[in-house]
């Protein structure tokens, strides 16, 4: 793996602290991360292959300003975490957001990080988009673990980790990982099969998310959600115009020319 400019990447997620592998020091970068560095897979979007290597995953995320998704988000924070000393393994998991009782099981297509620190192990998460955890959470806990920005629930799903998120008085599911640690080559070919199939969900929708202290912001298409940490939310839906002005100001996203037409689509998806 090639050696990552730390000082270059604390610039990018603004944090000048210790770097000790301490929890202290995890959970900060974590949470200045997520704040700093936008979700979105625009690449794939556009219908380009999304490059996960080390220098693309750099000049995108940290040279160019921009987000990624989470072979990029994770990759980058996997390698960011090991630079200071923390045993940091890939994971991969099964997307079973909105999936219900008699839906089929979804390949491993999302890649989250399990990080030990202080004698603990925590799942690590930067690029699940919108409803990603906002702080590390224990592996090894079964009962609610409480965020800033959510209530999160680890329980055993076979040979995986279910991975949910309180909703109104139950728990909606999010992804089942599994714990085997990944090689840079399985992540090279799950990222290649959702940044290329058909039916990835990226290769369909225009989404960029950010979790900010006290605020989720997601876009997906033309509908804007806001989720806040005293549980309130507001939704609307954006004109194209909307979505361009929205990436900078609450996406910390310069928009490109060349992403006007995925505006235009976005909103004429909608109508």
């Amino acid at each position: 793996m090639a050696a990552l400019d730390l000082d270059a990447y604390f610039a990018r997620i603004g944090y000048d602290g210790p770097r000790a592998p301490t929890l202290a020091v995890l959970t900060e970068t974590h949470r200045r991360h997520l704040a700093a560095i936008p979700f979105e897979a625009i690449e794939a979007r556009l219908g380009r292959v999304v490059d996960v290597s080390p220098q693309g995953v750099d000049a995108k995320l940290i040279n160019a300003r921009r987000g990624g998704y989470c072979y990029e988000q994770n990759g980058l924070l996997k390698r960011a975490l090991e630079a200071l000393g923390f045993r940091v393994d890939a994971l991969l998991a099964r997307v079973t957001m909105h999936g219900g009782p008699d839906t089929p099981r979804p390949g491993r297509t999302h890649m989250t990080l399990s990080v030990e620190a202080e004698g603990g192990r925590y799942l690590v998460d930067a690029g699940f988009g919108a409803l990603v955890p906002a702080a590390p959470l224990r592996l090894d806990a079964r009962g609610p673990q409480q965020t800033r920005l959510g209530t999160f629930r680890l329980a055993p799903d076979g040979r995986e980790i279910a991975l949910s998120i309180a909703e109104g008085d139950g728990w909606a599911p999010l992804y089942s990982a599994s714990l085997e640690p990944q090689a840079q080559a399985d992540v090279e070919i799950a990222n290649w099969f959702t940044s290329t199939h058909p039916q990835s969900f990226f290769r369909r929708a225009f989404a960029v998310a950010r979790v900010a202290e006290t605020e989720r912001y997601a876009l997906f298409d033309d509908r804007l959600t806001v989720r806040r940490a005293d549980g309130s939310e507001e939704r609307r839906r954006l004109t194209a115009p909307e979505i361009e002005a929205a990436l900078p100001e609450l996406f910390r996203l310069a928009p490109q020319p060349e992403w006007r037409d995925l505006f235009a689509q976005a909103t004429a998806a909608a109508a």
